[in-house]
């Protein structure tokens, strides 16, 4: 934890937040809908934060066509393959920043390893995504259901980062008020 709070200084940690969300606003934004055209409406798998069953899948990937999959695997995962370690990493130092200005102690800095985690479980749930696209149309069902909870955990850790930086960053805020 120690060595996050030495990378957390201001400039680095606001660049890597404003490129954190540039990639996510090009996959909102372009890469998502992309894929989105071939789906008839069908959510794609990592925007069910509540999971999704084998048989959502195989019809998700039957409705995306040979087109919808080839967009999925070649224009989508590879932007989402570099979004999970901008997330961990900016979020984590983020985190940091925001303790280090607090002068809390460096036991608190284990909630640093939240986003780092929700970016870890981003990659499993992404490396699942890849192997059911190439898989298909050959049976599915079993990555299907390890990929949905790992999208489960991706989500579950990635809401408890943001629930993090709000409390942190509101207890930040707070502190700079006063002392203003």
């Amino acid at each position: 934890m120690i060595k996050i709070a030495e990378f957390a200084t201001g400039k680095r940690v606001l660049l890597l937040v404003i490129l954190t969300n540039f990639v996510y606003a090009l996959m909102i934004a372009i890469t998502i809908p992309l894929v989105m055209k071939s789906s008839n409406g069908l959510e794609l798998l990592d925007m069910m934060p509540a999971g999704y069953s084998p048989v959502y899948v195989k019809t998700l990937l039957e409705i995306l066509g040979e087109e919808g999959r080839h967009s999925y695997l070649f224009i989508q995962i590879p932007v989402d393959m570099l979004y999970p370690l901008l997330f961990g990493v900016s979020y984590s130092l983020l985190l940091a920043y925001f303790l280090i200005k607090l002068g809390w102690p460096k036991s608190y800095f284990v909630i640093c390893l939240l986003p780092l985690a929700a970016g870890l479980f981003d990659y499993f749930e992404n490396i699942a995504v890849v192997n059911m696209l190439m898989r298909y149309p050959s049976e599915v069902t079993s990555v299907a259901e390890v990929a949905s909870v790992l999208t489960i955990i991706k989500s579950i850790f990635s809401t408890f980062s943001f629930m993090a930086i709000v409390i942190v960053g509101a207890l930040f805020l707070l502190k700079k008020w006063r002392t203003s």
